[in-house]
């Protein structure tokens, strides 16, 4: 089945290659007839391709002359002439598929041809990459093509203006950092006024290293935060509480899914120290989160792996890139247990304003493409979540690079050993060494050994951030020797300096396996760019952090009957079996999160949008009242149901509190409803009656533009109020899914029925309070008419 699979996929991808080249041929007889044209002729191309497709042509139609056209400018602008292989690449994005392509082959180029041909469209290109840097040099570089040629292009990065960011999204291409246009859509959808919203509806992007923005960070939503002040004392307490707790006797933590709990004594501790009864009552629900999110804090989260002290700060590090991610933090108090932890001076609690997962952000446009070096061991999931292929683009010069077979060590102490003395023997020939290593502790401890053998170097982590561009300059010079974290995986060419190539050109030494072989891909493909000569080979160790979480059974099972040589190597046949199904293992549990955290938003999404659609009927129509009177019908008539539901007898009617409850909304029409009424058609008739008669003197306002924009003021403020309320409590729920014991029931589906109660709860709460705040509202205005009649 799966043979058959693969060669069904395998045909697919030759099937699709053909039709291209037959594309790239056609596209190539156009080259001469293009070089003819002056720059204004060539320029005029824009206008006449626009002019063709309001007069019926299709973007197919005109898309061989466009390529033609954008590969003639970029010769004459940037002196870059595009290959044939890139033509290919563009031809992918172009259909809304992945083009992967090899390192050193130009992909920026390649996303320069269907950015102008959909950016003729004039609804908005949007071409996003993993940084800032990038995203700035791509608009600098590729820009210049479109802006010859006439487009409008622009740039979306953290810290614009409102104007300015408008001005950017109204560019027929806009260059920036993924997360950035994730945040402007939940930003617009908590605005006052339509005037303030910087977007134009979504219609075609293009994903650069799209496996490290759709797959490596799909596990951590984009969450806009407000600030709340913070008990410091409660998290410091916490964090003693955590460290005086005992794994297995306190708490569990499971490696593999990342997850900690309580265990019955640990929650006995928790209640002792606290004088509490019951740690689950709804009371103490908030000193439960407190005492986990320390708990987490302490066993999680590692310094300089998942986080630095910098300048008295908390800042967090990207583990797919090494790089510091600035500006983030941790919700939900988490941040500050960490802060707790590590003795820091403890900052204001983020509390969840807007949040979505970047797949249900990017699952939003109509077309969606992308460029990596590494996506095909993920096709599976880019076809199931996005509807995407992996079309394996060729090289334009074959690639000589040698990747060797890993070798497997006993211990770490013997594969960092092995590592200085092979570095130091290529450094004294004058080969240029780059280490790849997957934290800061591990590049820092590396660093030890090779100053024990007296290797100089040079050390990019992100503690060295602002050096970046010059180390990775300077990495594939004659017999230099660079340690770095993943910051150099991706988006990085390393160019060969004079004598590298005769030397045997970049070796990649990879000094652990990542927890995706695509991030071991990536670093393999720093070197034998573009036909260059290159090595790589992998040290790994039985006694890795991977390889012990995932594999931790079949390495004691080795360890009986283990083989070594002098150096410590193993010699065992299934050592490397063991190590590749280590890291399987680890990609299918990143993946099966990736899944459920999907899963989860999935039912948050569609939460998300009917209260995103609400809020966009308040602000866009001309008579918010109109949507205020449908409410406060819902409501009148729920509140019926509530208090004269067939579940109760006429006796145990609460007519009081209910008459009550009707005249807070129909304010100045008196609402009565006699003690002797007996089935509840008799009260909806007094209330539908009286309703009628609210409505009527409401209608006088509808002329009101003052009190139109008090109405659309009071619902958006009632709808956001209740909605951040949903948040925090829809966090709470998905924390407590996995504690709480449903026998044989599917998690999942109570996660589903609850948080369905949840916001049925919520928007009734919306219907109600709305109908109640605008009633009171326009009671004044109500009470001077009627004195003026009088």
């Amino acid at each position: 089945m799966i043979a058959s699979l693969k060669k069904l996929i395998g045909s697919e991808q030759e099937r699709r290659l053909k039709k291209y080249k037959k594309i790239v041929q056609r596209i190539n007889q156009l080259e001469e007839k293009m070089e003819q044209l002056s720059d204004e002729e060539l320029k005029q191309k824009t206008t006449e391709f626009r002019d063709r497709l309001e007069n019926g042509a299709t973007l197919t139609d005109i898309r061989e002359e466009a390529f033609a056209v954008v590969r003639e400018a970029s010769k004459r602008v940037l002196g870059l002439r595009h290959y044939d292989v890139q033509l290919l690449g563009g031809l992918t994005l172009n259909d809304g598929d992945i083009a992967e392509m090899a390192t050193g082959e130009g992909k920026t180029l390649v996303a320069s041809l269907p950015s102008y041909l959909q950016g003729l469209t004039g609804k908005g290109v949007h071409v996003i990459t993993v940084n800032e840097y990038l995203a700035r040099r791509d608009r600098e570089l590729i820009g210049q093509v479109h802006e010859f040629l006439g487009l409008t292009v622009g740039l979306n990065v953290p810290l614009l203006a409102s104007d300015e960011k408008k001005i950017a999204y109204e560019a027929d291409i806009t260059y920036g950092v993924g997360s950035e246009f994730g945040f402007d859509y939940l930003k617009d959808n908590m605005t006052y006024k339509i005037s303030d919203r910087v977007q134009r509806p979504f219609h075609f992007a293009i994903i650069d290293e799209i496996d490290s923005v759709l797959i490596d960070e799909a596990k951590t939503p984009l969450i806009i935060a407000g600030k709340t002040e913070v008990n410091p004392n409660l998290y410091k307490i916490c964090a003693r509480m955590a460290r005086s707790f005992k794994k297995e006797t306190d708490y569990i933590y499971d490696p593999i899914t990342k997850t900690v709990s309580l265990t019955d004594d640990g929650i006995t501790k928790v209640e002792r120290a606290f004088g509490i009864d019951n740690l689950y009552e709804l009371e103490h629900h908030t000193l439960y989160h407190f005492v986990l999110q320390a708990l987490r804090a302490r066993v999680m989260f590692t310094k300089d792996v998942d986080y630095i002290v910098q300048d008295g700060e908390i800042k967090l590090v990207d583990m797919f890139t090494g790089r510091v991610m600035e500006g983030r933090s941790f919700s939900d108090g988490l941040h500050q247990a960490l802060e707790a932890k590590e003795g820091v001076e403890i900052t204001e609690e983020n509390k969840t304003q807007a949040q979505i997962t970047i797949q249900n952000y990017f699952r939003m446009y109509p077309t969606l493409s992308g460029m990596t070096g590494t996506a095909k061991t993920e096709e599976q999931e880019f076809r199931n979540l996005y509807g995407m292929d992996v079309i394996q683009i060729p090289t334009n010069k074959p690639r000589i690079r040698k990747d060797r077979e890993d070798i497997i060590f006993a211990t770490v102490d013997d594969k960092y050993r092995a590592v200085a003395k092979e570095v130091k023997k290529r450094h004294q020939k004058g080969q240029p060494v780059l280490i790849g290593t997957t934290s800061i502790i591990q590049s820092e401890t590396m660093a030890q050994y090779l100053d024990e053998e007296q290797v100089p170097y040079e050390l990019l982590n992100a503690k060295s951030v602002e050096n970046e561009v010059k180390l990775i300059s300077l990495a594939g010079q004659k017999g230099q020797v660079t340690i770095a974290t993943n910051m150099a995986g991706r988006g990085t060419d390393i160019m060969l300096g004079e004598g590298a190539k005769e030397a045997g050109g970049l070796f990649v030494l990879g000094t652990e396996r990542h927890e995706s072989r695509r991030i071991d891909n990536q670093l393999k493909g720093r070197a034998g760019r573009q036909g260059d000569p290159g090595e790589s080979q992998f040290y790994i160790s039985l006694e890795d952090e991977m390889i012990l979480r995932f594999g931790r059974e079949d390495v004691e099972e080795l360890q009986k009957h283990l083989k070594t040589d002098e150096n410590g190597v193993v010699l065992n046949e299934e050592a490397p079996e063991i190590v590749d199904k280590a890291q399987k293992m680890c990609e299918q549990a990143n993946s099966s999160l990736r899944e459920y955290t999907l899963k989860l938003d999935d039912i948050a999404n569609e939460q998300r949008n009917v209260i995103y659609k609400l809020r966009d009927k308040v602000l866009e129509e001309d008579s918010p009242l109109d949507t205020w009177i449908d409410m406060m019908k819902s409501s009148t008539t729920k509140l019926i149901d509530n208090y004269c539901g067939d579940e109760y007898l006429p006796e145990e009617w609460n007519l009081r509190e209910l008459q009550t409850r009707l005249n807070l909304i129909f304010v100045e029409t008196n609402v009565t409803l006699p003690k002797e009424l007996e089935t509840k058609k008799e009260i909806l008739d007094i209330m539908e009656e009286k309703r009628e008669e609210f409505l009527n003197k409401i209608d006088q306002f509808k002329d009101n533009a003052t009190v139109q924009q008090y109405a659309r003021r009071t619902l958006l403020a009632t709808i956001d109020r209740y909605w951040l309320k949903h948040l925090e409590e829809m966090t709470r729920l998905k924390e407590g899914i996995g504690l709480r014991s449903y026998g044989q029931e599917d998690p999942m589906r109570v996660f589903t029925r609850e948080s369905f109660e949840l916001f049925t709860r919520m928007y009734e709460m919306i219907e109600h309070d709305a109908s109640v705040h605008l009633s009171k509202l326009i009671q004044p205005l109500l009470k001077k008419k009627e004195e003026v009649t009088k």
